[in-house]
């Protein structure tokens, strides 16, 4: 259950949300997928400790380079749905244009941040990356070498597409200031507590329906 709405038309802002966040699902079902993989490998790697007296060779080196791909790649996907941590007992008094300049401003601030950690993450990636050595002579894991660059690179790419995602908010933010709309595109529109808490009873409600 999310605690947030969307609206979309037929404007441009809307077509390049609607599609923009197919990419952020792509990339957030690869997380869910990855997840699954080290829920097996985990799995793989004690029951061969137990059983066989044998454990994964490098299940630790697997652990630390995968937890890049689901740390990072729904971050905008989670952002597009408003799921991030927010204290909003201020915002959510607000309505109207009013709301519309606050939100504005934290993602302006959020957007500026996401540019810095862009920045310095590209280079972290550049200085495991050495461009004239081998492969296999690269920066690497401690136990069975394997590459760190990989996980490197998704922490750049991934606040990159965070990055634009941003930046249409604020796109959809000015729209909504400008035309004082009620319900803009673009941005997730966050529910009071009673919405969500009345979608949750009906949720609930829902299953245990089916389930009778």
């Amino acid at each position: 259950m999310t605690n947030s709405a969307f609206q979309s038309n037929g404007s441009r802002l809307s077509r390049i949300d609607v599609a923009f966040h197919r990419l952020e699902a792509l990339l957030n079902g690869i997380s869910g997928v990855v997840i699954f993989a080290l829920v097996c490998l985990a799995a793989v790697n004690v029951l061969g400790r137990k059983v066989f007296n044998l454990p994964l060779p490098g299940y630790i080196d697997w652990v630390e380079q995968f937890m890049a791909v689901f740390a990072f790649f729904g971050l905008a996907y989670c952002q597009r749905l408003g799921g991030h941590i927010r204290m909003d007992i201020v915002i959510g008094r607000l309505h109207g244009r009013p709301l519309w300049v606050a939100e504005i401003l934290s993602v302006a601030l959020m957007l500026v941040l996401t540019t810095f950690l862009v920045y310095g993450c590209w280079f972290h990636f550049l200085r495991s990356f050495d461009w004239a050595a081998p492969l296999w002579s690269r920066d690497s894991s401690i136990d069975i070498a394997l590459p760190l660059w990989p996980a490197k690179l998704i922490v750049p790419l991934s606040l990159a597409l965070l990055w634009l995602r941003l930046l249409l908010q604020v796109w959809g933010y000015g729209r909504a200031i400008r035309l004082g709309s009620t319900n803009p595109v673009g941005v997730p529109i966050v529910l009071d507590t009673g919405t969500v808490a009345t979608q949750e009873a009906g949720a609930v409600e829902g299953r245990n329906g089916r389930s009778d």
